[in-house]
């Protein structure tokens, strides 16, 4: 019975070996650098006592109860140690499981900021623009036209947008033009943009059955008009407009040559300050800006500056005007550059007197 009793006691210090074996490999596992584990020091068998009769006294037998102790703190001991290296286990299996928490916590407040930032991007995207101010280069120019204020889309939208290359007309036999223009009172403004002048009721021209009242005028510098490609030092845009609001563009290219009459009495009067307007107590005479040959180019098109407007009949002169050389130097002081660029005719029909 005692050998029984000492084999059994070794099976459970196997089995005990055993398990401190695999706690300590599962810790090594979880561990990001790993250890070389110290060998656990197996414990000293027990001597067994000799079952063979009548060698020793009776009075041996309590002896063996001292390996047997032994073999108690043996467990004890390795119930311990395996204990202390499952509690190490679990720590560190919910430190990593606290340590994925808040990564997911702080991986979900980034996508929720994230997703703040692309919806109030869109918001703001989303709303109408009404910006007023616009140039003709750099940021503020005619490629961002559209950007600056909803309004104004068809500047970069629009497929009817001026001024165009006036080429491959169709040359057809155009009604001649009435012009009804009365010397008028006037004002003018430096608007930040062109010298414009305001002209009083009273001036009108008529053409495809429908009158238009001359409502101002303006410079651009270049001509903003092309015909076959070549363009002009400067023009002049005649806005009209109808009773039932159609609008009419007459524009009279200038080129370097005599002084013109109606365009230095613009000059002689012309604001000492930007967005002031002047009302001189003379007339103006409109009709010296027109040239003594009366065929010309015709379109439809737009305004050439924001809102750009579209359903806009053009009416290009072809015979320019002149400006002296001093003329054209004052107003180039003022404004060097206001012109847009050519945009795309996109097959529109043209049409030229023959």
């Amino acid at each position: 019975m005692e050998r029984i009793k000492l084999s059994e006691n070794h099976m459970r210090n196997l089995i005990a070996l055993c398990t401190l074996g695999l706690v300590t490999a599962l810790a090594q596992a979880n561990e990001p650098t790993p250890k070389t584990a110290k060998p656990v020091a197996e414990p000293a068998k027990p001597a067994i006592a000799s079952i063979r009769p009548n060698l020793k006294p009776a009075t041996a037998a309590p002896a063996a109860a001292t390996p047997a102790k032994s073999e108690e703190d043996t467990e004890v001991d390795l119930s311990v140690r395996i204990a202390e290296k499952l509690a190490e286990l679990r720590a560190k299996q919910a430190l990593r499981a606290e340590e994925a928490a808040r990564a997911r916590k702080a991986a979900d407040a980034r996508r929720k900021r994230e997703a703040a930032m692309v919806a109030a991007v869109a918001v703001e995207a989303a709303k109408p623009k009404n910006g007023t101010h616009w140039s003709y280069d750099g940021e503020f120019g005619p490629e961002n036209w559209s950007k600056i204020n909803t309004a104004w889309a068809a500047c970069n939208a629009g497929n009817r947008q001026s001024p165009i290359d006036l080429r491959d007309g169709i040359k057809v036999n155009l009604e001649q033009i009435t012009f009804d223009y009365q010397p008028s009172s006037f004002n003018e403004i430096d608007n930040g943009h062109t010298v414009q002048v305001n002209v009083a009721g009273g001036n009108f021209l008529t053409v495809g059955g429908t009158t238009y009242e001359l409502q101002q005028f303006h410079f651009h510098r270049p001509g903003e008009e092309r015909v076959n490609g070549r363009g002009t030092e400067m023009v002049v845009h005649m806005v009209h407009k109808s009773y039932d609001n159609k609008i009419a563009v007459l524009a009279v290219q200038l080129e370097r040559g005599d002084a013109n009459p109606m365009i230095q009495t613009v000059w002689n009067n012309l604001p000492l300050e930007k967005l002031t307007t002047v009302t001189p107590s003379i007339v103006l005479n409109v009709n010296e800006i027109l040239p003594a040959r009366r065929d010309y180019f015709t379109y439809m098109g737009s305004l050439s500056e924001p809102p750009c407007t579209e359903n806009v009949l053009w009416i290009v002169m072809k015979q320019p005007m002149t400006a002296s050389p001093q003329q054209m130097a004052l107003f180039s002081r003022l404004y060097p550059y206001n012109a847009r660029p050519v945009q795309p005719s996109n097959g529109r029909m043209i049409k030229e007197s023959m």
